[in-house]
């Protein structure tokens, strides 16, 4: 009885999360919202950090990194309007959660990520759901280009054109912006000429390293 105990209470946890914070607060697709009610978010997070796993906050993955919090990800995966049949690249694979839903939404995902010790957590974890590519975050895979949907699993300062270009055009993107201490999340769709982004909501969104803006700049 003790040792299922906390898989219980996490089960129910998991329950709760898809009904208070999910159903209530703009996650409207019910594919995304029947997707994250599967996926198990303790198998993503450190030993230290599964009993927190379906609190809306961040939780820290060591080496300055962490995972957003389950209503981000709900909300980026609603924006990013994933179907059947679609190719997905995850920059930002951190522990691997947002990657396994996803990939219960498109037919093929690819996640990046730069932390050696992240990249292979998040290969353990996924199994054959999603490709782990090891490679800095702003270079993405172009490899296994053109995708779809472009999922940034975190706020930046902007997004490098070399990014951008892996995306179909006619993809959709979606992303945390992070602008002068705050930070919403974004979506927009590329097109021949480039891309925009519209912010859609102001939401904790942890910051990913390498897409610092030059000083000057404004997204």
């Amino acid at each position: 009885m003790t040792a299922t105990a906390p898989a219980l209470d996490l089960q129910a946890a998991r329950h709760s999360m898809v009904a208070s914070q999910l159903r209530t607060s703009g996650v409207s697709d019910a594919r995304v919202v029947a997707a994250m009610a599967q996926v198990e978010r303790e198998k993503f997070l450190p030993e230290s950090q599964r009993a927190l796993a379906y609190r809306d906050r961040s939780l820290p993955l060591g080496n300055g990194r962490a995972q957003n919090p389950p209503l981000a990800t709900g909300l980026l995966l609603t924006e990013a309007a994933i179907k059947p049949g679609d190719a997905v690249l995850v920059i930002g694979v951190a522990g691997g959660y947002t990657a396994a839903v996803a990939a219960r939404l498109a037919t093929r995902v690819v996640a990046v990520e730069s932390d050696g010790e992240l990249a292979s957590a998040a290969r353990t974890a996924l199994g054959d759901m999603a490709e782990v590519v090891e490679a800095p975050l702003a270079e993405g895979a172009p490899a296994n280009a053109p995708y779809d949907v472009l999922v940034v699993d975190g706020a930046v300062e902007q997004l490098p054109d070399a990014l951008i270009e892996q995306v179909r055009p006619g993809g959709r993107i979606v992303t945390g912006v992070a602008d002068r201490g705050v930070t919403r999340l974004a979506s927009g769709i590329r097109t021949e000429a480039g891309y925009g982004l519209s912010p859609f909501v102001d939401s904790e969104c942890v910051v990913l390293p390498g897409f610092e803006r030059p000083r000057g700049f404004q997204f």
